[in-house]
């Protein structure tokens, strides 16, 4: 994909890296009864061997409560910033402060500009339907961080949290992505990004909360099938935008973007991590779709350009 320092970023970005989000450091144990005078001491040694104010955590919890905690920034062209979880505070700081600010680096530069992308298509696309396009809050953190479906972990992978309506990414999968699924290229690494945002635009039109509600009145098995059914509906909002993209930004997309975006949707299809990994197929297991399958549903996405053309949900046997 072709982009410079003169494409447009997303501001609706907010970099967690380092922040200690994840609830890893130093955890202090509290129980009901509060500390003892020498677990305090013990404490309030550890705290200065770090560099903390002890005297902040004593006059910050009294009653049992906890220090107002400062808020996160979203970084991004414009530096507005957005509600977020917070950490702790340090020696000497009054109030609210903002994320240690970072250097540019190319990767979050390129998601930015990637999810700007993905706004324009879905902001044009949800008009066309009459409709409002709310753009996602795309987190990126390293090692795990809390959302509104729990703490994410990088194991994980890239996921969408629809409680709080975020997308998160450890910038690390990128590497796994190249290393051990074979899949290199600014294009793949778009894919998952704008396969994150099809979940969104699912939420969006009430596709999420209409899944939930048959999801609870089904078996493991039939949940698994539902959840396929999703992904690669997902996989197809992802060719509608890759498609629709074209249009917008006629040099933005190059020669062999499509065979990489096809080749990593084949590589994560869940029969081929289930050869890599145990060395035979279940397809009841399935929760993202064959690799067939998730091929088959982008080029279905990019070769129409219409979200109608998406719906997974209509056939018997979304091949």
């Amino acid at each position: 994909m072709r982009y410079d320092d003169s494409d447009a970023q997303s501001t609706n970005v907010e970099d967690r890296r380092g922040d200690g989000d994840g609830g890893g450091g130093l955890q202090i144990p509290m129980g009901g009864g509060g500390m003892g005078l020498t677990t305090m001491l013990i404490v309030g040694a550890v705290m200065l061997l770090f560099g903390f104010n002890p005297l902040e955590l004593l006059g910050g919890m009294s009653g049992g409560e906890m220090p107002n905690l400062p808020q996160h920034t979203r970084v991004g062209n414009a530096g507005q910033s957005g509600q977020g979880y917070g950490v702790p505070g340090r020696s000497g700081a009054s109030g609210p402060t903002q994320s240690v600010a970072r250097e540019p680096d190319p990767m979050k530069v390129r998601i930015a500009q990637v999810l700007k992308d993905t706004e324009d298509v879905w902001t044009d696309v949800f008009q066309s339907m009459g409709r409002r396009y709310v753009p996602p809050l795309l987190v990126i953190f390293s090692g795990s961080t809390r959302t509104g479906c729990g703490v994410g972990q990088t194991a994980m992978g890239p996921f969408y949290c629809p409680m709080d309506q975020r997308v998160y990414i450890d910038l690390a999968f990128y590497d796994e992505l190249k290393r051990r699924f074979n899949a290199p290229g600014d294009f793949a690494q778009a894919y998952v990004v704008a396969h994150e945002v099809g979940h969104h635009v699912q939420t969006l039109l009430g596709i999420s909360d209409r899944v939930q509600q048959l999801k609870s009145r089904s078996s493991e098995r039939q949940n698994n099938a539902i959840q396929v059914r999703m992904e690669l509906q997902a996989d197809c909002y992802a060719g509608v935008w890759a498609a629709r993209d074209y249009q917008l930004h006629k040099n933005r997309i190059q020669p062999g973007d499509v065979e990489s975006g096809l080749n990593a949707a084949a590589q994560i299809g869940d029969d081929t991590l289930q050869k890599k990994s145990q060395g035979y197929v279940v397809p009841d297991a399935f929760t993202h779709g064959s690799s067939a399958q998730r091929v088959g549903w982008f080029k279905q996405g990019m070769l129409t350009g219409q979200v109608q053309s998406c719906d997974t949900f209509a056939l018997k046997d979304p091949q």
